[in-house]
């Protein structure tokens, strides 16, 4: 998820207040404990959480040698980076050799173009401006900002109980949406996407906030590439949703619940990829289609075809690594 900062010199508890209620991820700030007065967020000033000239750098783009310094500071920490007349160029080079550049912008169209520069755009914006309605807009922006997963359609080729196990059901702190869902598998390298439970159902009630995703054992793909085992996500974690499009946002985890329940295993491929995950044997549990909409594990088929995605195997506490790892 791209960072959202908002400077706030000189101080305007307005625009403090907006932010904070917007999602901000950070303040710039003269005075920190007015802040702190409104509610717990980081704060980038000197009397902040984050120190100027220490954990936080700011850099006037005016000349190739102001790109340099730029980027030798990215390389001790996140660099606000400026330009006079807000050009994207010099924001192109630096984007393209570093991931810990903070883009001060004005607007939330500023704000777009910053996060989208090269496809990988800026690791986040700094907006300054007067207007708390601009402020909205940009939280919006930076919504729509997430990672794209790259998805793709599996065959289904087997499905076969497999006994009892324990399962975990990932309640989020988000109201989850038809054609969404969490990424999960046997393997880090090929994952099924689990579809939330928000449909009708004779015998529960919906639960759009949860994800009953699978077996203790299994991977979820988490917002930057990396991954966790279901057992070992915890309340205030971040897990990645993903639109059957494509587009990802990030969920709070509020509760993990993991329970004893009979389990099932859903092999599919693609091509040359196979993709495995164990999921707990019921009419609630589901996986979704191309289109977009949900088939049960119930009523699922060989010869169906389900969204998932891929990946690089090989993983140390979650991040991708390069080295030989063989997981069956």
């Amino acid at each position: 998820m791209k960072l959202f900062w908002v400077d706030l010199r000189p101080w305007r508890k307005d625009l403090a207040t907006t932010a904070i209620e917007s999602g901000v991820d950070a303040l710039v700030t003269d005075d920190a404990e007015r802040v702190r007065e409104l509610g717990r967020v980081t704060t980038v000033g000197e009397n902040g959480d984050l120190v100027p000239g220490k954990d936080i750098f700011e850099v006037e783009i005016v000349d190739k040698e102001s790109e340099e310094e730029a980027l030798r500071l990215s390389r001790q920490g996140l660099v606000i980076v400026r330009t006079r007349d807000w050009t994207v160029i010099p924001l192109e080079n630096l984007v393209a050799q570093s991931d810990r550049i903070v883009a001060a912008v004005g607007s939330a169209d500023e704000a777009k173009v910053a996060l989208t520069v090269l496809e990988r755009g800026a690791a986040g914006i700094l907006l300054a401006t007067d207007d708390a309605a601009e402020v909205r807009k940009t939280a919006g922006v930076i919504a729509g900002a997430g990672e794209e997963v790259p998805l793709v359609p599996f065959e289904v080729t087997r499905i076969v109980p497999v006994g009892m196990g324990d399962r975990v059901c990932v309640d989020t702190c988000s109201i989850l949406t038809d054609g969404e869902g969490m990424l999960v598998g046997n393997t880090s390298s090929a994952f099924l996407m689990v579809h939330p439970e928000t449909l009708e159902n004779p015998y529960v009630a919906p639960r759009p906030f949860r994800v009953n995703a699978g077996a203790v054992h299994a991977y979820i793909l988490l917002p930057g590439g990396k991954t966790a085992y279901l057992a070992d996500l915890a309340v205030g974690d971040k897990v990645l949703v993903a639109e059957h499009t494509g587009p990802t946002h990030d969920a709070v985890v509020g509760r993990v619940k993991i329970e004893r329940r009979p389990l099932l295993l859903v092999e599919a491929k693609a091509g040359d990829r196979t993709v495995s995950l164990v999921l707990q044997n019921a009419e609630t549990i589901r996986l979704v289609r191309e289109d977009g909409t949900a088939v049960s594990v119930a009523a699922l088929t060989v010869g169906d075809t389900v969204l998932g995605s891929v990946a690089e195997g090989g993983r140390h506490f979650g991040v991708a690594v390069k080295e030989t790892i063989l997981e069956k």
